[in-house]
């Protein structure tokens, strides 16, 4: 399995706050994974992708003569530098450990909003084309997890399905493009044209992406329940369905797995008014590649600043919250909005504890490396009050149907 990270901000922060400076930055989970338990491949060493929509740069004033009048009245008149919608994305089959580059890049690069990536592959040959986040236009996606009887019935099923459109698009072999595809299928479905330039750059809206990721999923579900029952019964069609989308302007993610009793694959969030290195580590100027220690500071009950990832970037215990299984995360204008997806693998019972032997088994666990906050009270949070997860997290709404 993977590690991905998005941030989301009101300001563009350097990327290397993120991926490569923090003393558990996912650069560090590349060979250093806390909540990995596969032993036999212990490392998320299959390649790496980072993915940031670039902001512009400072506008640069005409430097021409007085002689002509009208030069002197443009004199200022600004460069206007049209970056378009699309992310910037870095990928490569160098383990993220072993990439100068990326530490490179990472120092000189800010970004308000940023995807970032390390495989451990379970589909798919070692191969840039299958290195995440995968995008078409404004459109970013990453995935951690598996569909389960991919190589089954299941992948034949889904591509059968993809609009031709979708299809052609598709330029890895990993079950996480395929399911982007179906995305945008699914967007196409509820009306929504992927490749509409309008929406490209104004952004498609956080509802019409949440419809879409549900439908996506559920589509997958439906796959897997197509398949004959002798395949169903004899083989493991569980699926961990990670999954993360982002059109530039809102951010949606899942924590899912296709059981009733079992977790999924581990998810966090932390947000709050700035993401700061403490003054302890803050005296040399050289990088500090995975030496800095970081803090999610709050001053107000205002998000600036939103951290979502497989694995907490900090060993502080308040600053990350677990993402409730089977939900579905959105950050809409910096606000968390958090709904529960309603399915057939729902648990309304809210005492009810999940195994984590699926998960295990996948080489994921449902900890946080620190101390575990039960699934029962995330249960309890997600079907009652929001009180519990706002009170350790400023910007939090709860969204219950």
């Amino acid at each position: 399995m993977c590690r991905f990270l998005i941030y989301s901000g009101h300001s563009p922060i350097l990327l290397s706050h993120l991926i490569t400076s923090p003393t558990h930055s996912i650069l560090t989970q590349s060979y250093d994974s806390r909540l990995r338990l596969d032993q036999t491949r212990p490392h998320n060493g299959d390649g790496f992708g980072v993915g940031y929509y670039p902001t512009a740069p400072s506008a640069r004033r005409r430097t021409t003569s007085d002689v002509d009048e009208k030069v002197e009245s443009r004199r200022q008149q600004e460069d206007v530098i049209d970056l378009g919608p699309e992310p910037c994305i870095f990928t490569s089959t160098i383990p993220a450990w072993n990439c100068k580059n990326l530490e490179r890049l990472a120092s000189k690069t800010i970004s308000p909003l940023v995807f970032a990536h390390v495989r451990a592959s379970t589909e798919g040959a070692l191969a840039d084309s299958n290195c995440h986040p995968f995008s078409r236009g404004a459109l970013m996606w990453m995935h951690n997890g598996g569909i389960g009887g991919w190589k089954m019935g299941v992948k034949r099923k889904l591509v059968a399905e993809v609009n031709d459109r979708w299809f052609e698009g598709v330029g890895g072999s990993t079950d996480s493009e395929w399911a982007f595809a179906l995305f945008m299928d699914s967007l196409e479905r509820l009306g929504v044209d992927a490749d509409d330039e309008v929406k490209q750059r104004d952004g498609f809206g956080h509802t019409a992406l949440r419809k879409a990721m549900l439908m996506t999923i559920d589509r997958i579900n439906g796959f897997r329940k197509s398949l004959p029952e002798a395949v169903r019964q004899s083989s493991d069609t569980r699926s961990l369905l990670n999954f993360a989308v982002t059109d530039g302007k809102s951010v949606v993610c899942t924590r899912y797995v296709s059981s009733k009793t079992d977790e999924a694959a581990s998810l966090f969030f932390s947000s709050g008014t700035s993401w700061r290195e403490q003054p302890s580590t803050l005296g040399s100027r050289t990088p500090k590649i995975g030496k800095g220690e970081y803090k999610m500071e709050r001053r107000d009950k205002g998000a600036d600043i939103v951290l979502i990832a497989s694995e907490p970037l900090t060993f502080e215990r308040d600053n990350w919250v677990t993402v409730p299984t089977n939900s579905v995360l959105t950050i809409h204008n910096q606000t968390v909005l958090i709904h529960p997806i309603l399915d057939e693998y729902y648990n309304h019972t809210p005492s009810f504890t999940r195994s984590s032997r699926f998960a295990v088994e996948k080489g994921q666990t449902i900890g946080d490396g620190m101390a575990e906050k039960k699934s029962t009270k995330a249960a309890m949070v997600r079907d009652s009050s929001m009180d519990d997860l706002a009170s350790g997290t400023a910007g939090v709404a709860l969204a219950v149907g």
